[in-house]
């Protein structure tokens, strides 16, 4: 496999968005937080919230000390909030185990708390510039486009992704870094799934799907997820009626949160499980760590 590297960094650096987490001086902590917001998260939504994170809590120790009831309310609607909770419980390991600094290798990123595989590779290199294949939605379209001639990526195979992106990265770190980042963002801004913009495209003459015409994907239709009236949807509404006050609340400010009794007991009994919300003793509802009395 072959691609114009050069010509790819090239046009990340004059096309790249300026986006605050890549900003010189920002620091892995940065990155981390940047990237656990990001996931399933668009860019619009993270921005404005990463900035008042970072403000708030610049360091990992600065997030441990934090109430678990201050976070859910500064995530806010970013979505899927029990990464706010995971992202905490990784900071406090950071703060403890690795001097308030996030460590630079793979393995000992993944073995933080609520650390995956992409983000993993993600923070050694972003933040540290370290030769790693990162892999994501984007990163597997433009490389099945670009080298393999197929309309869209199909199904995901981590050994494959990998694979296939390591063979396309050069053996130096700070190079192999930046063509990583490159590749994620030719994806998100012109080698897009619905309406790729090849005429833009640095790479388009050396790219296999262009040389074969362009052909439709004709593999597994990927499912369409919804989110109006999911268990997703509720368990939302009823965080929302939380993160309003500062103070627990009784039974009926979450009932009249969401018409479905049934539904909105299950979300409630999820959200209690996931350590999402706690109950005190005269019966209301409130974050975990609010005030509970």
């Amino acid at each position: 496999m072959s691609l114009p590297r050069a010509a790819l960094v090239d046009w990340f650096a004059e096309h790249a968005r300026d986006l605050p987490w890549r900003a010189p001086g920002t620091t892995a902590w940065g990155v981390l937080v940047s990237e656990i917001m990001l996931q399933q998260t668009p860019v619009a939504r993270v921005e404005p919230a990463w900035l008042d994170w970072m403000a708030r809590w610049p360091a990992p120790s600065d997030l441990a000390a934090a109430s678990p009831a201050d976070v859910l309310r500064a995530w806010g609607k970013l979505g899927y909030p029990r990464r706010a909770l995971r992202l905490r419980e990784a900071a406090a390991v950071i703060a403890e185990r690795h001097g308030d600094i996030v460590p630079s290798d793979v393995d000992t990123l993944l073995a933080l708390p609520g650390i995956g595989a992409y983000t993993a590779r993600a923070v050694a290199a972003f933040a540290y510039g370290r030769r790693c294949p990162v892999v994501d939605t984007n990163v597997r379209r433009v490389v099945a486009r670009a080298v393999h001639g197929a309309g869209d990526a199909g199904p995901a195979s981590t050994v494959r992704d990998l694979a296939d992106v390591d063979a396309l990265l050069p053996a130096e770190d700070p190079v192999a870094a930046r063509l990583s980042i490159a590749l994620m963002e030719l994806g998100a801004l012109v080698c897009t799934a619905r309406a790729p913009r090849c005429a833009d495209c640095p790479i388009r003459h050396g790219c296999a799907w262009q040389q074969a015409g362009r052909p439709a994907y004709a593999g597994p239709a990927k499912p369409v997820q919804r989110y109006a009236g999911t268990d997703r949807h509720v368990r939302g509404r009823l965080l929302d009626v939380l993160r309003d006050t500062p103070e627990p609340v009784a039974k009926a400010a979450l009932d009249a949160a969401w018409p479905d009794a049934g539904q909105r007991d299950r979300c409630l009994d999820s959200l209690l499980v996931d350590g999402l919300v706690e109950q005190v003793a005269d019966g209301r509802f409130g974050l975990p760590g609010d005030r509970l009395t």
